[in-house]
């Protein structure tokens, strides 16, 4: 969760800068992004959590889910800003065309007044962008950590404390994120491993009539372990290969 959290950061710093954002004024957003994140987080836990339970092929979908969001991941590098930003311009499109706004700030406010009537500053509207930035994440983030436990205690507690660590890691690698210029590949293989070894485990735990006549299927489970140790050799190998190439290319200059 921490290391999939880490690609929030990327989206948060360019929707920081997309709306302005003071940077007095970034940690109040952060904090209040962070909150609604984790509520909105509590809900699709508790809903994944009933439905794991409830029918074991539901990991056919998470894990078809993760592979699929993967190929999207590897597509879109490069290009993450763009894709983010028209995100955030149709968010605001659909904002103004709904709610009364204002282009400037006033102060910390949220809501302030123009002309007598009530209107929604730019602040708010880089809140609402994080919330739906946050809520496309969780998506993919809650499925894969499904796939190392399966405890909705566990996987909130995972989430809330990479939350947490957001704000400082926020103003502490802002300016390191530009040099891992192959997190995102190293992400993309993470939820690519992690939703075929969700398929492996729907299979070995299947009822579906339509597959094997409804009986389990007998192919290999990855073990908590060697996944937990796969991701750390991912993440671990994409952070040294970003880091070389940034340097080479520094010293060409």
């Amino acid at each position: 969760e921490k290391a999939l959290s880490v690609d929030n950061l990327f989206v948060f710093l360019i929707i920081m800068s997309t709306f302005a954002v003071p940077r007095m004024y970034q940690q109040k957003a952060l904090l209040i992004g962070i909150v609604i994140a984790l509520v909105m987080r509590g809900a699709f836990i508790a809903v994944g959590a009933a439905a794991i339970s409830a029918f074991s092929w539901v990991f056919y979908l998470f894990g078809f889910f993760l592979i699929y969001t993967a190929a999207k991941l590897i597509t879109e590098s490069g290009h993450e800003a763009e894709h983010e930003e028209k995100r955030d311009s149709r968010i605001v499109a659909l904002a103004k065309r709904l709610l009364p706004t204002t282009d400037s700030y006033d102060g910390d406010r949220l809501i302030t007044r123009v002309d007598g009537r009530r209107a929604l500053t730019p602040l708010l509207l880089a809140l609402l962008a994080i919330g739906f930035a946050d809520l496309l994440f969780a998506l993919d983030s809650i499925p894969a950590i499904y796939g190392l436990t399966s405890e909705p205690y566990l996987v909130f507690t995972a989430n809330a404390f990479a939350l947490m660590g957001l704000r400082q890691l926020f103003f502490l690698i802002g300016g390191l994120l530009d040099r891992l210029v192959y997190l995102s590949y190293g992400l993309s293989a993470i939820l690519a491993f992690i939703g075929v070894k969700l398929v492996l485990h729907a299979l070995h735990e299947n009822t579906l009539p339509f597959i094997n006549g409804g009986e389990h299927v007998s192919v290999p489970e990855i073990s908590t372990g060697v996944s937990l140790g796969v991701i750390l050799g991912i993440l671990v190998l994409a952070t040294v290969a970003s880091l070389l190439r940034t340097r080479s290319e520094q010293a060409k200059r």
